[in-house]
C-alpha cells in the first residue's frame, strides 16, 4: 500500500512539473507564431509603417535574440540552476511582451522583440534540459516532448487568436497590439508556477547539495529502490567526470565530446533547414501568394497550426513505442517528399483555381511529418545526447545553431520568394532534406530506453573502439 501511494505521488509530482515547466514552451510557440498574423496590421502607414525590409527585420530580430539567449541560457542554468533560470525567463517574457504591444515605433519594436527572443532562446535550452533531468528513462521521451507539444499549441493559439481578432477587430488600427499583449498571460502562470517547483536533482548533486538532490529524486520516483539506484548512478557519473569540472569551449576538442556536439549541431541545422519555420513564420504570406486573400490566408493558416498540434500528439504516442532514430528517418523522408510535391505543384499549377488549396494541403502534409516524427524527437534527443556537465554549454551551442539557421531563413525567405518563387525556394529545401536523411542514417544515435548516464558511456566507448581499431590498423600496416 505504501509503495502504491509513493508511486501515485511521484506520478502526480512529475505531471505538475511537466505542465508548469512547459508553459515556457507555450510562450516560445506563441511569440514565434503571433507575428504571422500581426505583421500585416503593424506594417500599415498609420501604425509602424514598415517597409518589406523592416518586416524581415521585425520577424528575424527575435531569432537573433533567441540565438544569444540559447548560448547564454545554458551557462546561466548551469550556474544558478534550471528552475531559477526558468523563473527569470518568465519575467523577461512578461515585460518584453508588454513592451512589444506598446511599441510606438519600428526601433522600439526591434529592441523589445530582441529581448523577447532572449527569453525564447533561453527557454528553448533550459526547459528541455530541466524536463530531461527530472524524468525517469521510461517516460523521459513523453515528458520532454510535452514541451514540443506546448510549443506547437502556442503557435496554434497564436494563429487562432490572430484569426479571431482579424475578423472581429480587423477595423481597429491597434488590433496587432492585442495579438502581442496576450503573451503576457502565460508568462504569469510560468512565473508563479515555477516558484512551487523543485530544482533538478542532477543539478543539485552537481552543485554539492547532496541531501537536497536525494530529497527531490525521492519525490519523483515511484519506488525508494529506483530513487536510490538513480541517485547513486548520478553520483558515480559526476565522479567519472571530475577531470572536466570546469567546462570551457576547449573541452569540445575531446574526441567523444566533439562527436556529440557536431551531431547535435548537424541535427539542429538539418531540422530547421527543411523550411519548417518558413511556414510557421510566413504561412500567411505563402498562402496569400498562392492565391488566397489576406483574410482567407490568416484563417486558412490556422489549419497549419491545428495540424502541428495533432501531429505532435501523435508523435508523443508513437515515441513510446518506436525508436527515436527510426522516427526521424521516416520524418525526413516524408518532409522531403512534401517539399518535392510543392515544387512540382508550383511549376505546373501556378495560376490555377485549385493551386492555393493544393499548397495548403501540401503544407499540412509537410507539417504532419515534421511535427510528429522530427520536432518532438529533436528536442528530446538533444538533451539526452549531451552529458550532464556539458549539458548547459552543449545545449547552448546546439540551440544557438537552431536560432541562427532560423534567423537566416526568416531574413532571406521573403527575398527567395520574390526572386525564385515558390518552386525555387522549396526546391532548395528539398535538396537539403535529402542530405538530412543521409546524415540521420549515419550519425544520429539511438537513445530510447537508456539512462542519460548509459548514453554518455556509449559515446565514450564508441571513440575508444574507433581508436582501438585505428591503432590495430596502424600496427598491421607497420608490420607489412
Amino acid at each position: 500500500m505504501e509503495q502504491t501511494s509513493q508511486s501515485g505521488s511521484a506520478l502526480a509530482n512529475l505531471r505538475k512539473i511537466m505542465i508548469i515547466a512547459t508553459f515556457g514552451g507555450l510562450l516560445f510557440g506563441y511569440d514565434t507564431g503571433v507575428i504571422n498574423g500581426a505583421l500585416p496590421f503593424m506594417s500599415r502607414p498609420e501604425q509602424l509603417n514598415l517597409t518589406p525590409s523592416h518586416e524581415g527585420m521585425v520577424v528575424s530580430i527575435l531569432l537573433l535574440g533567441a540565438a544569444l539567449g540559447a548560448l547564454c541560457g545554458g551557462r546561466i542554468a548551469d550556474h544558478y540552476g534550471r528552475r531559477s533560470n526558468i523563473i527569470a525567463l518568465a519575467v523577461i517574457f512578461c515585460f518584453a511582451a508588454i513592451g512589444c504591444s506598446l511599441a510606438p515605433s519600428f526601433h522600439v519594436m526591434l529592441v523589445t522583440r530582441f529581448f523577447l527572443g532572449i527569453a525564447v532562446g533561453g527557454a528553448s535550452v533550459t526547459v528541455p534540459t530541466y524536463l530531461a533531468e527530472m524524468s525517469p528513462a521510461e517516460i523521459r521521451g513523453r515528458m520532454v516532448t510535452q514541451n514540443e507539444f506546448m510549443i506547437v499549441t502556442g503557435q496554434f493559439l497564436a494563429f487562432v487568436c490572430n484569426a479571431i481578432l482579424a475578423v472581429t477587430l480587423g477595423n481597429d488600427p491597434h488590433v496587432w497590439r492585442y495579438m502581442l499583449a496576450i503573451c503576457a498571460l502565460p508568462a504569469f502562470v510560468l512565473f508563479f508556477g515555477m516558484l512551487r517547483m523543485p530544482e533538478s536533482p542532477r543539478w543539485l548533486v552537481m552543485a554539492g547539495r547532496i541531501s537536497d538532490g536525494l530529497s527531490v529524486i525521492r519525490k519523483i520516483r515511484n519506488t525508494e529502490e529506483k530513487a536510490i539506484a538513480e541517485f547513486n548512478e548520478i553520483q558515480d557519473n559526476i565522479k567519472a567526470q571530475s577531470a572536466i569540472v570546469n567546462i570551457t569551449f576547449s573541452d569540445i576538442t575531446i574526441p567523444w565530446v566533439r562527436r556529440i556536439i557536431l551531431t547535435g549541431i548537424g541535427l539542429a541545422c538539418f531540422v530547421h533547414l527543411t523550411g519548417v519555420n518558413s511556414i510557421m513564420y510566413y504561412g500567411t504570406t505563402i498562402l496569400n501568394q498562392s492565391g488566397f486573400s489576406t483574410q482567407a490566408s490568416i484563417i486558412a493558416n490556422t489549419l497549419n497550426g491545428l495540424t502541428s498540434v495533432v501531429a505532435v500528439a501523435v508523435g508523443m504516442h508513437l515515441m513510446m513505442r518506436v525508436r527515436r532514430r527510426r522516427m526521424m528517418l521516416v520524418g525526413f523522408t516524408g518532409t522531403t517528399t512534401a517539399l518535392a510535391l510543392i515544387t512540382v505543384a508550383s511549376m505546373t499549377l501556378n495560376g490555377s483555381p485549385i493551386f492555393p488549396y493544393v499548397i495548403l494541403a501540401l503544407t499540412v502534409f509537410f507539417l504532419a511529418f515534421m511535427q510528429s516524427c522530427i520536432g518532438p524527437i529533436f528536442w528530446c534527443i538533444l538533451p539526452e545526447m549531451i552529458p550532464m556537465r556539458l549539458r548547459g554549454l552543449g545545449m547552448g551551442i546546439c540551440v544557438l545553431f537552431v536560432w541562427m539557421v532560423n534567423f537566416v531563413i526568416a531574413l532571406v525567405f521573403p527575398v527567395l520568394l520574390d526572386k525564385v518563387g515558390l518552386e525555387g525556394t522549396f526546391m532548395i529545401f528539398m535538396v537539403i532534406g535529402v542530405f538530412a536523411v543521409i546524415f540521420t542514417k549515419i550519425f544520429v544515435p539511438e537513445t530510447k530506453g537508456k539512462s542519460l548516464e548509459q548514453i554518455e558511456r556509449e559515446f565514450r566507448n564508441y571513440n575508444r573502439e574507433v581508436s582501438h581499431k585505428e591503432g590495430t590498423l596502424n600496427m598491421a600496416n607497420n608490420h607489412n
